[in-house]
């Protein structure tokens, strides 16, 4: 999702005139989603489709769609054959070869949501919230052989609340990526005339995989409601109470006194219903079991007989 409004300043572009071409999209290959187990396709791959009837109202032709299972040389003939002269990369998931990348006359650019060289890798935004940023940003890199080690060719720096989710920042990123890649692609000659090296201290971060979810609730509020929110909408933040699994959506720390054991449900007030945790509290106001369907915490509390005193995790 967060490359899609990309693809359409592309096709903006390429329908007013602009000089800019869309010779195709690369994307991921429809998967399963859902509890149906339906293949469906990416967003990006439904974008284009979108932008498809908008462009047949244009007289122009619709956007060639390229989803292979992996690089091999079968990719490298049908992205040869689109002509294309720079690739620009947001969100695709796999490293670029040299024999691919060679492919494209101008080289590659990637999109990149962090301020690189922090938080290079598959999860930079979920990465940015866990680490509590004050100040986010996107990057626009040259694609280099180091994952997200090239030059910067365009930055855009913003301010974060702080209660922002990986699914609200995520959008924001979108929209600010798109921008900042019209801008490149129409104020420079060429795109890689003014490149800058990435500053020493590079971080990563890695896929986030399921079990990260898994609340601890030893540590302190404002590190487990910065968990909560850089894993919504996936894979969401949840610990055990009793046999069940409770999943916590919404929240937001308070600096008190431990008074309890960590993960002992103390009470409810106006902020919402109070989780001890290892430093301060944590005031819950949206949650779920894991089968049900969310509730604000009053709704929750009304048939959760005994849910207050029990200990989580």
């Amino acid at each position: 999702m967060i490359a899609v409004p990309s693809l359409r300043v592309l096709s903006e572009l390429e329908m007013k005139g602009k000089g800019i071409f869309l010779a195709g999209v690369l994307t991921n290959p429809d998967s399963k989603r859902g509890r149906s187990g339906r293949k469906e396709a990416t967003d990006l791959s439904i974008a284009a489709l979108e932008l498809d009837r908008i462009r047949k109202e244009k007289d122009l032709v619709p956007i060639p769609q390229l989803k292979p299972e992996k690089l091999d040389a079968a990719a490298r003939r049908e992205v040869a054959a689109l002509e294309a002269d720079i690739l620009v990369s947001f969100a695709y998931g796999s490293i670029f070869g040299p024999r691919f990348l060679a492919l494209f006359p101008q080289g590659g650019i990637n999109v990149h949501p962090s301020l690189l060289p922090k938080y290079r890798g598959a999860s930079p935004i979920p990465a940015v919230i866990l680490g509590r940023e004050k100040e986010t940003g996107i990057c626009i890199q040259k694609l280099a052989a180091e994952l997200d080690a090239g030059d910067i060719l365009a930055e855009d720096r913003f301010t974060l609340s702080g209660r922002e989710t990986t699914a609200s920042l995520g959008e924001i990123t979108g929209l600010r990526a798109a921008r900042l890649l019209e801008s490149l692609l129409l104020e420079c000659d060429s795109v890689f005339s003014s490149g800058r090296p990435q500053k020493n201290g590079a971080t990563y971060c890695s896929e986030i995989k399921k079990e990260a979810g898994v609340i601890d609730w030893n540590r302190s509020a404002a590190e487990i409601d910065a968990q909560i929110r850089a894993y919504t909408p996936w894979p969401l933040s949840f610990t055990r109470c009793g046999t069940d699994t409770l999943i916590i959506l919404e929240a937001e720390p308070f600096e008190e006194t431990p008074k309890k054991v960590p993960g002992t449900v103390l009470g409810t007030d106006e902020r919402g219903i109070l989780i001890q945790t290892g430093d301060g509290i944590l005031a819950v106001t949206r949650l779920q079991w894991r089968t049900k369907k969310a509730l604000d915490w009053k709704v929750f509390c009304n048939g959760a007989r005994g849910f207050i005193g029990s200990q989580l995790g």
